[in-house]
């Protein structure tokens, strides 16, 4: 156990500087860039290149991704752009590119941005000729207007928070998965899954990572402890492009928003796309070998202190969703004659976003007991308040209540 604690503390030195800088980068962004600006970038013949170059930096999982996906087919974006932003987003972010840089060195991270890119745009070009346009559909849950933004410095705090809420416990289970690989099989333990040769390792990979939901900055402790058990670096790219850009969820929404031909053109791409960029790293930039976990004793102090800031934050998180799952309990068990308020919301995208309004409700006095659910948006207030003060509250924290919720 002790040799486990120490390792997940080494990942967390390696891991921490970098995703709180990613994460501080994409806060910027969201303040600099104004409201809807992204979709409306997205028209005419260069949709699906605008599409992936702005989709690749964006620090959005495969599930986070979804609305965004749905948000910009309903704003006009052509199928075409909204596949190539849904296959090249959820693979890298500025999180995850630091993150890859810190653990596996800057020519795989570099080399993932790239292949991501790629793959976007023969995605996107695909579809774009073998399944043209027709005019979006309104989708349900969506709302394209603008919402009015408050402070510069909230709006910054509030969206690390809501990236940082989003994958907290995805990033846990990474580490700690990692670490168990690390610290339990030996070196070079899965030497024997290069024995059969970088194609077959690759298509093993695929095969794991394809239904399996994990995001970008998330998988790469995974793929690092895998590379130090020996699986080939090209293995772990294939780990990295397929798994965050896959997983069941992703699969049914582009089905239901773009269709078969679209979704077909989807998996293939992202198939054939990380088994070739796999194949073409192990052949022009792995024989350098990578540069794993390199525990460099310059700047211990600022790694060390990121790292108990990020174990601190995710201890608050998990005290957080410990309360809420509480208060969840306690709400489905109050009195049927206790005062209740029932809504539908629209716009929540993440755990983050149900923190948001979770706090935002319980900010009334008169608020007893909140429950606030993701999928399918929804959330409910025991207490002395009126439809009319709950759906106010919903719309001060962002969000909405669509016109036939009450």
């Amino acid at each position: 156990m002790t040799a486990m604690l120490a390792r997940i503390w080494e990942i967390s030195l390696e891991l921490a500087p970098w995703l709180l800088l990613g994460t501080v980068v994409a806060g910027v962004l969201q303040v600099v860039l104004p409201p809807n600006w992204l979709a409306r970038q997205l028209g005419g013949r260069l949709g699906v290149v605008k599409a992936v170059l702005l989709g690749v930096p964006l620090p959005l999982c495969s599930c986070g991704v979804i609305p965004v996906g749905l948000s910009l087919r309903q704003s006009g974006a052509s199928r075409g752009s909204v596949v190539g932003f849904l296959v090249s987003t959820p693979q890298t972010g500025v999180d995850s590119i630091l993150v890859s840089a810190g653990m596996l060195g800057w020519p795989f991270a570099i080399f993932k941005v790239v292949s991501a890119a790629v793959t976007g745009l023969i995605a996107g070009w695909f579809v774009d000729v073998a399944d043209p346009s027709v005019p979006p559909l309104p989708i349900a849950g969506t709302d394209s207007r603008e919402q009015p933004r408050g402070s510069a410095t909230a709006e910054f705090l509030g969206h690390v928070d809501m990236l940082l809420r989003s994958i907290w416990h995805w990033l846990v289970v990474g580490v700690v998965f990692s670490a168990l690989l690390s610290s339990y099989l030996p070196t070079d333990g899965l030497d024997w899954i290069a024995g059969y040769g970088a194609l077959p390792a690759m298509l093993l990979m695929l095969a794991i990572s394809l239904p399996l939901y994990v995001c970008a900055t998330a998988s790469v402790p995974i793929a690092a402890a895998l590379v130090a058990a020996g699986v080939p670096v090209g293995a772990a790219l294939v780990f990295l492009m397929a798994g965050p850009a896959t997983n069941i969820a992703t699969v049914g929404a582009v089905y239901k928003t773009l269709g078969r031909r679209s979704l077909i053109i989807y998996l293939l791409t992202i198939i054939v796309g990380s088994i070739a960029g796999g194949l073409l790293f192990e052949s022009l930039v792995a024989t350098s070998g990578v540069d794993h976990l390199h525990n460099h004793e310059s700047f211990y102090w600022l790694r060390a202190a990121s790292a108990v800031a990020l174990i601190a934050l995710f201890a608050y998180y998990g005290a957080t969703d410990l309360v809420a799952w509480r208060q969840r309990l306690l709400t489905k068990r109050a009195a049927a004659d206790e005062k209740r308020v029932e809504v539908d919301v629209a716009g929540m995208t993440c755990q983050g976003c149900v923190s948001k309004l979770t706090q935002t409700l319980r900010s009334d006095p008169r608020a007893r007991l909140v429950s606030v659910e993701l999928s399918p948006g929804h959330a409910t207030v025991v207490g002395d308040l009126a439809a009319d003060d709950v759906i106010r509250l919903v719309e001060q924290a962002g969000f909405r209540v669509p016109c036939n919720a009450g």
